[in-house]
């Protein structure tokens, strides 16, 4: 039965890979275009202004990629670690490789400390290109975490701390990234209007004409220090289990 699963978990692993992958690709074949159209010189900060169906079409789109997300991992896992293992090695897996692409078909980013756009939703994030990837490498780390206990058919259960500690690691991670664009909308009073802001006039003149330089990667690191936490302290809960039920069988 075990081997079994395992078996069918490796199967879908693959798929799940070839899905990212091609998913990354997918990507930055759009962000290639979009690059073209707006930054024919080059891709750069300051960020140029978007009307706003241009601006509309990009939310979508990038809400579209969660979905997408969601589905294959809904599909493919049948109980809830499966779908969150998938659905986080196959983000991990498709972000990684839209830098892959990118590299291979622009020669870009220059190194991993080029900046780059990562979001527009709820405020635009930015960061350096290292920063996402290893927030993938971590998401893929974690989903591998999980599945190993669940192919070897341990019942799985993240406890409430350990969801705790990877939740405010998040959180932190995610300020790191929104931190720039939203200490504009805060300083210049820009929050009364923030579902507006695509098409605010000052805050585009404010936008055009910022260029970040510094990241906090001290409290990108303290983040991902929490998440790590989480992981190991999961990790050996689990592993003490696993000795606990070999020892009982056993005796």
């Amino acid at each position: 039965m075990i081997i079994k699963k395992r078996r069918e978990l490796a199967h879908q692993m693959v798929f799940l890979t070839i899905f990212g992958i091609a998913m990354g690709f997918l990507e930055s074949g759009v962000i290639i275009y979009a690059r073209w159209l707006y930054y024919p010189e080059g891709f750069s900060f300051p960020l140029k202004p978007l009307d706003i169906y241009s601006i509309s079409i990009e939310y979508v789109r990038e809400i579209s990629t969660i979905i997408m997300l969601f589905s294959i991992s809904t599909i493919a896992g049948k109980r809830f670690p499966e779908k969150l293992s998938f659905f986080l090695y196959s983000f991990g897996v498709w972000d990684i490789f839209y830098y892959v692409w990118l590299k291979v078909i622009l020669n870009w980013p220059v190194s991993f400390f080029t900046w780059d756009i990562l979001f527009f939703i709820p405020t635009i994030w930015v960061g350096p290109v290292l920063a996402p990837i290893i927030c993938s490498i971590t998401m893929i780390a974690i989903a591998e975490c999980i599945l190993y206990f669940d192919r070897k058919g341990y019942p799985v259960k993240i406890s409430s701390y350990e969801w705790v500690l990877s939740l405010l690691g998040t959180f932190i991670i995610f300020i790191t990234f929104v931190w720039d664009y939203s200490r504009i909308i805060f300083e210049v009073g820009f929050l009364s209007s923030i579902l507006t802001l695509g098409t605010n006039p000052a805050f585009q003149q404010r936008v055009v004409i910022y260029i970040p330089t510094e990241y906090n990667w001290y409290l990108f690191f303290l983040g991902e220090a929490l998440i790590l936490s989480a992981l190991i302290l999961f990790w050996k809960r689990m592993k003490s289990c696993q000795m606990n039920d070999t020892a009982l069988n056993v005796k």
